[in-house]
């Protein structure tokens, strides 16, 4: 691998105190861009990201969201949505200089809490991943069904990478199932997934409830920030009509889909998601500048 592409290591204070570990890309004196993933994944979900958004200028920053990979777990398993758009908040203000947040699934849940509710952080710009105010039932109770399997975990590495397949049979298998220890941990003789499955209770109870999609709209709108929405072509997690309406009602935001691509737009076609991104982020950075 090249040098360049290796992140550094670096732990965040998140709300409440709480240890968050990430990844970090790029010179300290350049402008910073924080990656955070989606429920049930790791940093490593920008592991292709990251360095190539260091390599056009960008000091990137991926944290392990609370709960999952090497971050701590809540104390009393609580994972409501407020508790990680604190962690967001405590985020920006260690990293500083209005960083632009790129957020998948919950970290863009998070973020546009964070960037829209008081206290409002201090960011630059938001880019949100296959999330919008309302997800669709379906693809959201398919992705719980899907973490909920296999609670005693695998056998080894391979069974792991081949449910995942099974999971997204659009995804080519990866040559090398070894890929997935970014995502696995060991328990006595089995793998399971790297994040604490109490949180699978916050997601079905709280991700949906009467008043959040208002909420989340409203947020948006007092966000006062230039705001990309990235959907998956293919998403079932983000109907198109939801995307649009979401575009519509918040003042400067604007929609791409990327073609081919489920709600894991990053995994599923990252040099597609970088060529979405990236002329909004040069915009971005030029009105700042």
């Amino acid at each position: 691998m090249n040098s360049d592409a290796l992140p550094r290591s670096r732990n965040f204070v998140g709300h409440g105190g709480i240890r968050l570990a990430a990844d970090v890309w790029g010179e300290a004196s350049s402008p910073p861009l924080v990656l955070l993933h989606g429920g049930g994944q790791t940093r490593h979900a920008w592991d292709r990201t990251g360095p190539r958004l260091a390599a056009l200028g960008w000091r990137v920053v991926a944290p392990d969201l609370r709960g999952h990979g090497t971050s701590a777990w809540s104390a009393d398993g609580d994972y409501d949505l407020d508790l990680f758009a604190g962690d967001v908040r405590a985020i920006v203000a260690e990293v500083g200089g209005r960083p632009v947040l790129v957020g998948a699934s919950l970290g863009g849940l998070g973020s546009l809490l964070a960037a829209g509710e008081a206290p409002r952080a201090a960011v630059r710009a938001l880019v949100l991943v296959d999330v919008a105010h309302r997800p669709d039932p379906r693809g959201f109770h398919r992705i719980v069904a899907f973490m909920r399997h296999h609670p005693d975990g695998f056998d080894d590495v391979a069974h792991a990478a081949a449910t995942v397949s099974a999971h997204l049979p659009h995804r080519p298998s990866p040559p090398d199932p070894k890929g997935m220890l970014t995502n696995l941990r060991r328990r006595g003789d089995r793998w399971v997934w790297h994040w604490d499955p109490r949180m699978l209770d916050s997601f079905e109870g709280r991700m949906d409830p009467p008043g959040m999609a208002e909420r989340l709209l409203d947020a948006g709108r007092h966000a006062r920030v230039p705001i990309l929405l990235v959907r998956g072509g293919s998403s079932d997690v983000v109907r198109e009509e939801v995307a649009q309406q979401f575009c519509d009602e918040v003042p400067g935001a604007r929609r791409v889909d990327v073609a081919g691509a489920g709600h894991m737009v990053v995994g599923d076609r990252n040099e597609h998601f970088l060529d979405a991104i990236v002329p909004f982020l040069e915009e971005v950075a030029c009105a700042s500048g």
